[in-house]
């Protein structure tokens, strides 16, 4: 089939090809591109949050909690105030007052808690018994859908680092009454020191980013399939001017040499590979007609 297409039909076949090769080629790795970059901007947020209630964490086990802990056993209802993850946990809910930011979500998911408040749900139980199954895990990130859309999270394991936070959760027997006052004695008991009893979990909505990343790829895409179009249409003009038109012109009159009109003369002005082959063919055409004359000469 590719025998039968003309000069002019199989450039146009070529450069189509390397219009399609080149466009799926930018486009792959452009979309790769922009994903990362999406996801590398909901990871700067996410992170960022994560540390934020860190300090806030460390900040209430080192200042706030020595100031309060004695009251905890002559209070009649549990000071909350003392407790690292009530603290982040308020905190972020003022964080999240804001509109722009309402959808944010930060959890301390728990398998066994004091308050249930923070008891891990089916998702959140497979990431604690992923990090409490492999102790190397220092984190786990991925995309998940939420009724309010699309979000990216990060979970990192919560382990009991100190002995004074099994004051409260080691056995029924040490833990505060106020605590038991306030929460009963069902949950929260019987942790241990080194043991991951929850995961901490920030989650960041990453459906609005992710629209963006497609957005600028559309637009991207369209922009460099116009230049690549703009391209080729000149790389085909160009062809065509340059070397088809005068190889079409020199085939027509190679054409009138064949069947004897020697009339016709191989014109071209250029120097390069094409304006050689018109002088050759000249001289050729000239060696053809010198014979000619000579086998009539011989022949009268």
């Amino acid at each position: 089939m590719l025998k039968n297409l003309k000069i002019g039909a199989k450039v146009n076949l070529l450069l189509i090809l390397v219009f399609i090769i080149s466009i799926f080629m930018t486009s792959t790795a452009l979309s790769h591109l922009l994903q990362q970059r999406a996801q590398k901007e909901v990871t700067s947020k996410a992170l960022i949050l994560m540390r934020t209630m860190n300090s806030v964490r460390q900040y209430t086990q080192d200042r706030i909690n020595p100031l309060l802990e004695s009251r905890l056993e002559t209070e009649a209802q549990f000071i909350p105030e003392t407790v690292p993850a009530f603290s982040a946990i308020k905190i972020f809910e003022k964080f999240r007052n804001d509109e722009e930011y309402k959808n944010f979500i930060y959890r301390e998911a728990t398998l066994n808690p004091t308050n249930l408040r923070d008891k891990a749900d089916r998702f959140e139980t497979k990431i604690v018994e992923s990090f409490r199954n492999n102790q190397t895990l220092k984190e786990i990130t991925g995309f998940r859908s939420l009724p309010q859309g699309e979000v990216f999270y990060i979970a990192r394991p919560l382990a009991i680092k100190q002995q004074s936070c099994l004051k409260c959760h080691s056995t029924i027997e040490n833990a505060p009454k106020s605590l038991l006052a306030s929460y009963g004695t069902e949950h929260g008991f019987g942790w241990q020191l080194n043991e991951i009893v929850a995961a901490q979990i920030i989650s960041v909505p990453s459906q609005d980013v992710l629209e963006d990343a497609a957005h600028s790829w559309s637009l991207i895409m369209g922009l460099l399939i116009m230049i690549f179009a703009t391209v080729i249409f000149l790389l085909n003009f160009l062809i065509k001017k340059i070397i088809i038109q005068r190889i079409r012109k020199m085939e027509k009159l190679a054409q009138k040499v064949s069947i004897g009109d020697m009339s016709a003369d191989f014109e071209e002005k250029s120097n390069d590979e094409i304006g050689g082959l018109a002088v050759a063919f000249n001289r050729m055409k000239s060696s053809l007609e010198i014979a000619l004359n000579l086998l009539h000469k011989e022949d009268n």
